[in-house]
């Protein structure tokens, strides 16, 4: 079925973009798997690239919010099998960027824009604590304000960016509330008390560093809070739909990839003297998984627009989120049998995918809590009975 989502503009795009992930990423792509990490000069290309153009020009950028460049990224990083190593810079440009766009005042838009605009501020959100998951209610982490500093305590874990991040976008506990009593804190790089532990060792994605970071009484200047005391839940779930609609357009783009990749093993791939593809059971489950893939992508490329239009509601990015999530797994998992026991092999794309795939379904709001969200929309009590 035509896809309607792009315009010639954005399919120059995908033109820069194919051409830079085939210069500067796919020829590296193996060293920075076995180092846990990206370069910093990554995001400074990416920069380049205009990744970060949703920075207003007058800090730098091109102010261009129009995700659907975004969702270009997303694809073409999953057709050329390295989306772990694209994950940072999307990070920053798909889910960090919008916070330092809407919830900043003027005088740190000039700190902070210009740097991130260029690439060389690199940025990360640390919500999750050790014992929290999902819960943000749950988040640990204090600030107590002292005169014009707030002195931050805790930990938080499995950090996107952790490593390399120069700024932090921190949920922190303010108040008691469970959600009025959030605020979000900037806190920055060489900030006395504020330490990294380890780049965690993960069973996939391995290009992006992921890391624990502690905070030992960090004074953080009041000047660094985004946004009003308290008013750091409204920011973070203002913000959760567009990282839900990314990693959906992610999960679309990879499921498509895997089942390019496979529909050309089982051509070419002969078992007792026939092609696999010539099986009746290949064509079946490659027939099942091709139309759940363009199912979902028709789905997800409505979500784009919406979100574009500012229309997109929390419960369709939850659907969108988690049913493209276990869509890849289950495409992923075909795929890999498919190939028998070359898809085994990290050489091949298909295992290391299978791998990367896994967390979609964990991060950014696991698929029990999307389906948590959805299943209260529906009002299922009900009304009482007489």
């Amino acid at each position: 079925m035509r896809r309607v989502l792009y315009e010639p503009d954005h399919e120059t795009y995908r033109e820069s973009v194919r051409a830079f992930l085939h210069k500067e990423v796919v020829p590296n792509y193996a060293e920075w798997e076995r180092a846990g990490i990206v370069p910093r000069s990554l995001f400074t290309t990416a920069a380049d690239l205009g990744m970060f153009a949703a920075v207003p020009v007058e800090y730098g950028g091109a102010g261009v919010e129009d995700f659907r460049y975004n969702a270009v990224v997303l694809e073409e990083a999953a057709d050329a099998a390295v989306a772990g190593a694209i994950a940072g810079p999307s990070l920053q440009s798909d889910i960090v960027l919008p916070y330092l766009l809407k919830l900043t005042d003027d005088e740190q838009r000039r700190r902070w824009l210009p740097g991130v605009a260029a690439g060389t501020t690199i940025t990360a959100v640390a919500m999750t604590e050790p014992g929290t998951g999902s819960d943000l209610a749950g988040i640990r982490t204090t600030a107590v304000r002292d005169g014009d500093h707030y002195v931050v305590d805790g930990a938080k874990t499995f950090i996107s960016n952790g490593i390399n991040a120069d700024l932090v976008v921190a949920a922190v506990r303010t108040g008691e509330h469970p959600h009025r009593g959030l605020s979000l804190l900037v806190i920055e790089r060489g900030m006395p008390g504020f330490a990294r532990g380890r780049n965690l060792d993960k069973a996939g994605n391995h290009a992006q560093d992921t890391a624990e970071l502690f905070f030992d009484g960090v004074r953080v200047p009041v000047a660094n809070r985004l946004g009003a005391e308290g008013a750091g839940f409204a920011g973070l779930a203002g913000n959760l739909v567009r990282e839900r609609v990314a990693i959906a357009v992610s999960a679309v783009a990879q499921a498509s990839a895997a089942l390019d990749w496979t529909v050309d093993y089982v051509r070419q791939r002969k078992v007792f003297g026939a092609p696999i593809g010539a099986l009746q059971n290949t064509r079946f489950r490659l027939a099942e998984l091709a139309t759940e893939v363009e199912l979902a992508r028709h789905f997800v490329d409505r979500c784009v627009l919406e979100l574009n239009a500012g229309a997109l509601g929390a419960v369709d990015a939850a659907k969108a989120k988690w049913w493209t999530t276990e869509m890849l797994g289950r495409v992923v998992d075909a795929c890999v049998q498919l190939h028998g026991g070359y898809g085994y092999m990290l050489e091949y794309p298909i295992a290391r995918a299978f791998l990367d795939a896994r967390i979609s379904r964990i991060y950014g709001g696991s698929t029990e809590i999307m389906k948590e969200i959805i299943g209260r929309s529906l009002d299922l009590a009900g009304a009482e009975p007489r």
